[in-house]
């Protein structure tokens, strides 16, 4: 049976600091409609707990897919 795969965009933020995973991706999703979404690559072990505040003030969805992959959703 055939599978369709959509590829999704990254953003690499491996070896960058916070905030600037956070920064980053506020700046990609900040021009993209509701519903748009990405992966974020993250080894800062800050980008889960931002992600989480970050999600709470801007209403945007963050999940953990695995170790130092995040989909961020924006709302």
């Amino acid at each position: 049976m055939f599978q369709s795969y959509v590829e999704i965009e990254r953003l690499d933020c491996r070896g960058l600091r916070c905030p600037l995973p956070i920064i980053k991706s506020a700046e990609k999703i900040k021009s993209e409609g509701s519903g748009y979404s990405f992966l974020l690559l993250s080894d800062d072990p800050a980008t889960e707990p931002d992600l989480v505040a970050w999600s709470r003030m801007t209403g945007n969805h963050a999940v953990k897919e695995e170790r130092d992959v995040f989909r961020i959703t924006k709302a």
